[in-house]
């Protein structure tokens, strides 16, 4: 039998391994449009921490005593969905689980052939060329509207989505400044082409940034790519040109403890005349996805954007895998591989 992971009970702040619980799913027979499949990789992201609490969000969230869902990576073993065959590849939200019975609901996704006959790895449609590399690419160019010449600065800049921003940014002539946590982070992020660094653990964001400006020879900020939320996002007020852009991610500083964020500059937003716009990257995903797909592959292809990958092996280190989002134990994507 195919197991999984399912919530037992609602998280009072920082989840932990007493909130879940792997349990085995009930087998049954195919019917029309369903495919079964055997998982290879699952992916698990800050978002998740949203759908274990019971309140209304974009996200729909998971249900108590029933399977957690995410994305995941699986290959076809048996199907009777129309447009898929044993042994094809998928991109599905059937995740949490060594595999099992999906449905519609899943939305699988066949991966392309051509892009695995290239050389992109099956898992790389889970963070470069899925939603994380696309929530990175709608948000810097989209949302934030940036453009060559502008100065970004991105918080979380060794996680997933921000690692794609410093490279997709770099890769169209604008000048980084990355915040990350640490000495290997914060040397990664360098390595990726950001112009300069702040280690947020070495002391506050904001003298750290203004430094980091000057060195550069830069007034300011044009566009902030938030991933953090609280003193990273005030520093970001307190530096912004006239007419800066900001597009809000998230927000991992607060997903389990929801303390108030003070924010001391964002009378800023006045006189600057500061955009801010939160984003969900499923709201622009579908009409430009084509587009995305096309200029993704191509970074990737040139070399111009990387992905480090965070790997935790086995079904059982999925709950580990996600708590260590919160403790910044991942550089670049987190998965899990099965």
């Amino acid at each position: 039998m195919a197991k999984a992971w399912h919530l037992t009970s609602r998280p009072q702040g920082l989840p932990t391994i007493d909130n879940f619980a792997l349990r085995e799913l009930p087998d049954a027979p195919l019917e029309i449009d369903q495919l079964r499949v055997h998982n290879l990789w699952l992916s698990v992201d800050p978002y998740m921490r949203g759908r274990m609490n019971d309140a209304k969000s974009y996200a729909t969230g998971f249900q108590i005593d029933q399977p957690m869902t995410g994305g995941a990576i699986g290959k076809v073993t048996e199907s009777r969905m129309e447009g898929f065959a044993p042994g094809d590849l998928i991109l599905h939200m059937g995740g949490w689980r060594d595999g099992g019975v999906i449905g519609l609901d899943m939305m699988p996704k066949g991966l392309p052939a051509e892009a695995l006959a290239a050389g992109l790895t099956p898992q790389t449609f889970l963070h470069n060329m899925g939603l994380t590399g696309g929530t990175a690419w709608i948000g810097l160019l989209r949302i934030a509207s940036a453009r060559p010449g502008d100065t970004v600065f991105v918080s979380a800049a060794a996680g997933a989505v921000g690692s794609a921003v410093v490279q997709i940014a770099k890769a169209r002539e604008m000048t980084v400044i990355g915040s990350a946590g640490g000495a290997e982070k914060s040397g990664w992020v360098l390595d990726l082409g950001a112009d300069a660094v702040i280690d947020y653990k070495a002391g506050p964001v904001l003298p750290q940034l203004a430094a980091a400006l000057e060195r550069l020879g830069k007034p300011g900020i044009d566009v902030y790519f938030d991933n953090v939320g609280g003193e990273h996002l005030d520093a970001a007020f307190a530096t912004a040109n006239d007419f800066a852009r900001f597009a809000i991610c998230g927000m991992i500083d607060v997903y389990n403890d929801g303390k108030p964020q003070e924010m001391k500059y964002l009378i800023r937003s006045i006189p600057a005349r500061i955009r801010m716009e939160g984003f969900i990257y499923t709201d622009q995903f579908i009409e430009c996805m084509e587009e995305f797909h096309a200029d993704m592959g191509a970074l990737i292809a040139s070399g111009a954007v990387t992905m480090r990958e965070t790997v935790r092996d086995g079904l059982a280190s999925a709950p580990d895998a996600f708590l260590g989002l919160f403790s910044g134990q991942n550089i670049g994507k987190m998965l899990v591989r099965l």
